[in-house]
């Protein structure tokens, strides 16, 4: 035989021809392979040798379909590698492999791992690929903060395709399936840009959405250059125009939902001057730190630091004393620093914003802030209440 892939045995005259499939482990998940066939002798012993090379070849096969897959196998791609259903019933009565969903199989009896189950509900919904958190998990891998391993897998499918209930399993049909999903990965996945913009699109509340987009940009692994240019891709968002926005505010800088918060709920309402967001800054020991947001002017100068304080980064105490450091290097250079919370600026927004007009013109700024409909509103229900 001659041509790419082609493989022999030695010695063996050509007598016949074995077709033997070997199973491209970069396209497993589709249940693909490679027809390569392996000469045979007819009958008597050389037969059997030739019976003995394949069964060889068929098992490094297998063996590399689990190495590539984390241990986990389908039914599907087994007969596609020359074997039965013989076979695979004898391997499971031998306790040599488990079967963890129908017609999906892993090589152990104990715990599944986390790849382990994502390959396996992949594999049980074959094409398929991960969906939501655990493509994000997938992607940013096992460090992904906030992610509960114990959850259930997240599977993305070709729309309209039966969907069959799988323990441990979710499973979502979208017509945008070719081409949100990179199945060359392992495990196959939807692509990043497309996760994070469905999980902020499905978000359960306004806040949670911002946190995703956030996290995402801030984790520098998408731009929001990059969910904009997947925003306009995308047909069926049900807070389009809404995300717009918030992904231009992340591009201004705004890296937290405490972040986000403050540009909307405190600074721009409340016609506080526009500060500048992540200012890049050195410590005391030369090294590279992020400010939250600066004000400042000129004729007098003046700057003053406000830093955003959500508890995630900040409830260490190595955290906390990073944070204080960085307030004492700011004051080594004649810079005032805010710490605001949760508290000031979700709970107290308008509150604060006033405190913190009167803190930039003791500072040197030259305007006043303005009130806002829930300022007004506050202040109607204040005259209300009984003295």
């Amino acid at each position: 035989m001659t041509g790419e892939g082609s493989r022999s045995v030695p010695n063996q005259p050509r007598i016949g021809a074995v077709c033997v499939i070997l199973v491209d482990a970069n396209r497993a998940s589709l249940g693909s392979g490679t027809v390569f066939t392996l000469p045979s002798t007819g009958a008597g012993r050389r037969g059997v040798g030739a019976r003995q090379a394949g069964d060889l070849i068929w098992m490094n096969e297998i063996e590399d379909l689990l190495d590539h897959q984390d241990g986990v196998i389908s039914r599907r791609q087994v007969l596609a590698a020359g074997h039965n259903q013989t076979h695979i019933a004898r391997l499971v009565r031998r306790r040599e492999w488990t079967q963890v969903h129908p017609g999906v199989y892993v090589n152990h009896t104990g715990p599944l791992t986390w790849r382990q189950r994502a390959w396996a509900a992949v594999l049980a919904c074959a094409p398929a690929a991960l969906d939501g958190w655990s493509a994000i998990r997938a992607h940013e891998g096992p460090g992904r903060r906030h992610h509960d391993d114990s959850r259930p897998i997240e599977v993305i499918v070709r729309h309209g395709r039966q969907q069959v209930a799988l323990e441990g399993v979710r499973v979502r049909g979208s017509r945008r399936f070719d081409e949100s999903v990179q199945l060359h990965l392992n495990p196959p996945r939807q692509r990043y840009d497309d996760a994070v913009v469905g999980l902020a699109d499905r978000a359960a509340d306004e806040l949670s959405a911002i946190a995703i987009v956030a996290d995402a940009c801030g984790g520098r692994r998408t731009t929001a250059v990059r969910l904009l240019a997947r925003i306009d891709e995308m047909s069926r968002l049900r807070r389009r125009s809404w995300l717009r926005s918030v992904i231009n505010d992340v591009a201004d800088g705004t890296c937290s939902v405490l972040e986000h918060a403050y540009l909307t709920r405190v600074e721009r309402p409340h016609g506080l001057p526009r500060g500048l967001r992540q200012v890049v800054a050195l410590d005391a020991g030369g090294r590279r730190m992020f400010r939250d947001v600066v004000y400042g002017g000129n004729r007098p100068r003046w700057r003053q630091i406000v830093e955003l304080d959500g508890r995630f980064g900040h409830d260490s105490t190595a955290a906390r004393d990073r944070d204080m450091e960085r307030d004492l290097d700011a004051a080594l250079d004649l810079e005032d620093t805010v710490r605001l919370g949760y508290g000031q600026v979700l709970g107290r927004p308008c509150s604060t914003a006033a405190k913190l007009g009167r803190l930039l013109q003791l500072r040197g700024w030259n305007g006043a802030p303005t009130r806002c409909p829930s300022c007004e509103m506050q202040e109607r229900r204040g005259l209300r209440q009984p003295g």
